[in-house]
């Protein structure tokens, strides 16, 4: 039998991937790939040419059980998505699933996540949080919103360009204004920026300077000083 390997890639800057990983990309008997194209980029940056193919939230739930026989014949599998760690926001979660059940062993190596460092950069707590990723684009965005207000954890939050200004007015509705929050934006590579400040400050930034690249929102929780105090 063989086994599934999680492989996390650059989030931006080519560097950030592990020897470990180079080596077992360079072993394996198949890459899955979130996009074989944007993937082809890292791989041949490292010389690697082992056999692709293409793994993604379209077509995983049709490729899944071709893949876990593959493994199940002998095959080694590594899945990587187009940046950070497969799974997390990424392609992933079904075919681990269905690997473990098939009793292949699965193993993951530590990597890029794009939340991880914005979250330590945001100069916000974060000895404990709560990561939602994306939130949902219409049906049930208000109430995951709603049961939010009373999160008293630091929040983190993926999010596009093109929603970003929508999704920080609702946060600005949601938590108040005033409410502190890190954006950081573009990480690893030659743009990377962080935004501090509260909702209204990056409400204003993002509003005279137009979005642009991939974001990370870190949101401060709601403050323990605000609660009820407790009567023991």
């Amino acid at each position: 039998m063989g086994m599934l390997y999680i492989i996390p890639t650059p989030v931006g800057n080519l560097e950030d991937i592990t020897l470990r990983a180079l080596r077992l990309l360079k072993e394996v008997d198949l890459i899955l790939a979130e996009d074989t194209r944007t993937s082809s980029v890292l791989l041949k940056h490292y010389g690697i040419h082992n056999a692709m193919l293409s793994h993604h939230k379209f077509n995983e739930h049709q490729t899944a059980d071709n893949i876990v026989q593959r493994i199940l014949s002998g095959e080694t599998v590594a899945i990587i998505s187009d940046a950070g760690t497969p799974s997390i926001s990424d392609p992933g979660f079904l075919l681990v699933r269905q690997c473990i059940q098939a009793g292949i062993e699965v193993q993951c190596l530590p990597g890029a996540t794009a939340f991880v460092p914005a979250l330590v950069a945001s100069g916000l707590p974060d000895e404990r949080f709560c990561f939602e990723g994306f939130l949902p684009q219409k049906k049930g965005r208000a109430t995951r919103l709603a049961a939010l207000q009373e999160e008293t954890r630091t929040m983190v939050f993926y999010e596009s360009p093109f929603r970003l200004l929508k999704t920080l007015t609702q946060f600005a509705e949601c938590f108040g204004g005033n409410r502190s929050v890190s954006i950081c934006r573009e990480i690893s590579k030659l743009h990377e920026e962080s935004v501090r400040g509260t909702l209204q400050d990056v409400i204003a930034h993002f509003t005279q300077n137009p979005p642009r690249g991939e974001f990370v929102i870190v949101v401060e929780g709601k403050n323990e000083k605000s609660r009820p105090s407790e009567v023991g």
